[in-house]
């Protein structure tokens, strides 16, 4: 996530704001009083997209809810976030609303952290996510490791070598972390 609004702003104001034309083609999250841009990089979404149609197929297979991508936004304890994969519940909320932004946090939200993300930011949205009672997946592509934050728990760190289970909010799903993490490219020599 890059670019601010340049002054802190009420959730009106903010939209109002991305309601604007020139706010049209980007995506903007409203963190603590500011409009954040989110921004990332073709690694960080094949992270994601990989994370995400697992979590599809295995919602889709076990009639268990629907999934979101990076262009799914969630009002999550006032503020507004769009994660880069959300799991919904069925029982929770049967079908995705048509909102911009679901007027109901996820079970379930993945984050991938990009080189663009700020530290303070991720912790505002992390506090946010558990307070609102949201399951968090916080992926480290550079260190090849996913955090995991159930609510009122402690939180497990996994590495490459680790599969990853759904706990209570996806029973039975599992991940490894293996496949989620393209291997490196080395640069062509070519080039």
């Amino acid at each position: 996530m890059i670019g601010a609004a340049p002054f802190k702003m009420t959730l009106d104001e903010f939209d109002r704001w991305i309601a604007l034309p020139e706010h049209d083609d980007s995506r903007w999250e409203y963190i603590d009083g500011e409009a954040v841009q989110v921004v990332t990089n073709n690694r960080v979404s094949d992270i994601a997209m990989r994370i995400a149609a697992r979590l599809t197929v295995y919602a889709l297979d076990h009639d268990l809810g629907y999934v979101t991508g990076a262009d799914g936004g969630y009002l999550v304890m006032g503020e507004r976030y769009i994660p880069d994969a959300a799991f919904m519940s069925k029982g929770r909320q049967p079908t995705a609303p048509d909102a911009a932004y679901n007027p109901l946090p996820p079970d379930l939200a993945v984050e991938v952290v990009s080189p663009t993300d700020r530290a303070h930011i991720l912790r505002q949205k992390l506090k946010n996510y558990l307070a609102a009672g949201t399951v968090v997946w916080l992926c480290y592509p550079e260190a090849q490791e996913l955090d995991v934050h159930p609510p009122g728990q402690p939180p497990r760190t996994l590495s490459s070598a680790d599969t990853l289970d759904g706990g209570t909010v996806l029973p039975g799903f599992t991940l490894s972390l293996r496949s989620i993490f393209p291997p490196e490219t080395p640069p062509d020599a070519d080039a």
